[in-house]
């Protein structure tokens, strides 16, 4: 048996490639949109992809199954079960087989056994794999998608939270608790594989860990200690982080089904600042350079977000999916940022701009952002001459904050506009100044003028000896 692991670490997102290497044929288990690593490594291994499966319909990235079905023939295993809300519409057409709770299939040698694991949403299900091949007649391990992780479980609020579903986070959280008992009764050394890894918004304290066994989450995962249905649904519910904004998207593209990545719009160049302004009119522009560039001089009204592991994240969050996109970077790194967004569906990007060329030349009509240290600024922030807003996520929020500072989340911040003020200058702040650097684009792109980004963030605030309030 051959088993390979892929992780995107722009989006946590774990994904498998399990061959049977004595007739040479592999599957791959919740794909990525891009597909390329996969068949490297296939060809490498001397098999061929011959299916794919999911275990659920994801909402944080553009699944690869539909383009593996569509484009290279690949049998998709996909679930039936749920209710009508949740069935893939983009099957009829290509090679596949809906399945449910008990369902076996094999790949060669390998089988797999599918397990009902409603929870994380109603249709999820998990894989168990037996290598028959080896002559084991009992399983090696299960593919749990989002609903085991190292450390911790998927969270039941999506639908509610993201996709507008109303009451279906109770409800999920009861589903989930009634499969984590089924999970219990698997063998202590069978092995976890789960779909995602640590920064997932998935869950609110997956592990950083690739992989456990089930006996390993039966000890230390903290959902597992729950025996009181009740006590376990409060506590699955609480602390979950603010959902990303798009995951309502994917969770529309990949039950509806994805466009072929051959059929997106071509990106063309735009070689003078006259063509980049008209962009504007009915597109968006994204500033991917470091912010410190970016803050020296950057083409009014573009958004700032700096192409590192959070890009395709904070893309998700930020970006008008209805509007045309621009990317201003470096000619070398296009074909990356292209390819992270497209993993997050934001597939109208129609624009290029390279910010080695029209940068240098239109360095008069460039904006700036002020960015200023917390001793440079506290005296003002104190006497009320600055309105603070910090973008950080609720939890960090409650962990300690500004005084006075007005609390907005970060991917929030575009639809929240009417409840800050005009009559101040504003101070942007996060942890470290990062995310605050892509909310003062924000802020700047929408009309707000003094705008500054309190560079180090709180923690050189509190470095600093200045003071926080402890409790929100």
């Amino acid at each position: 048996m051959l088993l390979r692991y892929f992780y995107d670490e722009k989006l946590a997102h774990a994904s498998y490639l399990v061959g049977c290497q004595k007739t040479g044929e592999a599957i791959v288990i919740d794909p990525a949109r891009n597909l390329a690593p996969y068949f490297q490594v296939a060809k490498a291994e001397g098999v061929t992809i011959v299916a794919a499966a999911e275990t659920h319909i994801h909402a944080d990235f553009v699944s690869g199954a539909r383009e593996l079905g569509a484009l290279h023939q690949a049998k998709l295993f996909l679930s039936n079960e749920g209710d009508e809300d949740w069935k893939y519409q983009y099957v009829k057409g290509l090679n596949h087989q809906l399945v449910h709770d008990g369902d076996r299939f094999f790949i060669g040698n390998l089988l797999f056994e599918v397990m009902h694991t409603p929870g994380h949403t109603p249709e999820s299900i998990s894989f168990l794999l037996t290598d028959l091949g080896g002559n084991a007649d009992r399983p090696i391990g299960i593919f749990t998608g989002d609903f085991v992780f190292v450390g911790d479980i998927g969270r039941p609020d999506l639908l509610e939270k993201a996709a507008g579903m109303k009451g279906t986070s109770e409800l999920g959280a009861r589903a989930m608790f009634q499969s984590l008992q089924k999970f219990k009764q698997l063998p202590d050394y069978m092995q976890v594989w789960p779909a995602h890894g640590a920064g997932s918004a998935c869950g609110k304290a997956l592990g950083a860990v690739p992989s456990s066994t089930v006996g390993y989450e039966k000890l230390f995962n903290w959902a597992m200690s729950h025996t009181s249905e009740e006590e376990f649904v409060q506590a699955l519910l609480d602390g979950q982080p603010e959902p990303p904004t798009y995951f309502a998207v994917m969770k529309r593209v990949n039950k509806e089904g994805p466009a072929l990545l051959k059929e997106l719009p071509v990106v063309q160049e735009f070689n003078s600042l006259e063509a980049v302004n008209k962009s504007l009119e009915n597109g968006q522009i994204i500033d991917t350079r470091p912010f410190h560039k970016f803050a020296k001089g950057y083409l009014a009204g573009t958004l700032h977000i700096p192409f590192n592991k959070s890009f395709a994240n904070w893309a998700g969050w930020i970006v008008d999916y209805d509007r045309p996109v621009h990317i201003l970077t470096t000619p070398y790194e296009l074909d990356e940022i292209l390819q992270a967004l497209h993993a997050v569906g934001i597939d109208h990007v129609t624009g290029f701009i390279d910010s080695t060329k029209l940068m240098e030349s239109e360095v008069s009509s460039l904006e700036t952002i002020e960015e200023v240290t917390p001793l440079e600024i506290a005296e003002r922030v104190e006497k009320g001459e600055v309105h603070v807003v910090d973008v950080r996520n609720l939890a960090e929020w409650k962990e300690g904050h500004i005084p006075d500072a007005q609390h907005i989340m970060l991917g929030s911040l575009a639809m929240r506009l009417d409840e800050i003020p005009h009559d101040k200058p504003l101070l942007v702040q996060c942890r470290s100044g990062a995310r605050s650097a892509i909310g003062a684009s924000i802020l700047k792109a929408n009309g707000f003028k003094d705008v500054m980004n309190l560079s180090g963030g709180i923690l050189q605030w509190q470095i600093n000896g200045l003071a926080v309030v402890q409790r929100g």
